[in-house]
């Protein structure tokens, strides 16, 4: 059994990293902090496409691009997290 350090999904004080020391046996805090990442993920995916309806309506300009470069980021992060998900749980399964 060997004990891993999970980054947590949420800030500490100060906004610094928190971190979970867990052996992947699915305790208390492991299962908030599951919870709490898909919430986050579903949020992401609910501003994205908020965004892609805003978007189009708006004048060009820097805050337009800055809009549509930071959605685009956002929609990427997203789909590496769900991609990196499907992966440690087709790992956990094997």
């Amino acid at each position: 059994m060997t004990d891993e350090l999970r980054f947590l999904p949420l800030s500490g004080a100060e906004g610094k990293h928190s971190y979970l020391i867990t052996d992947r046996h699915g305790g208390p805090v492991s299962r908030l902090a599951d919870a709490t990442e898909v919430i986050q993920l579903h949020m992401g995916q609910a501003l994205v496409a908020h965004a892609i309806a805003l978007l189009p309506d708006e004048q060009p300009g820097d805050l337009r691009y800055l809009a549509e470069s930071l959605t685009e980021a956002l929609r990427d992060a997203l789909r590496i997290a769900e991609s990196r998900g499907r992966r440690l749980n087709h790992s956990d399964q094997s």
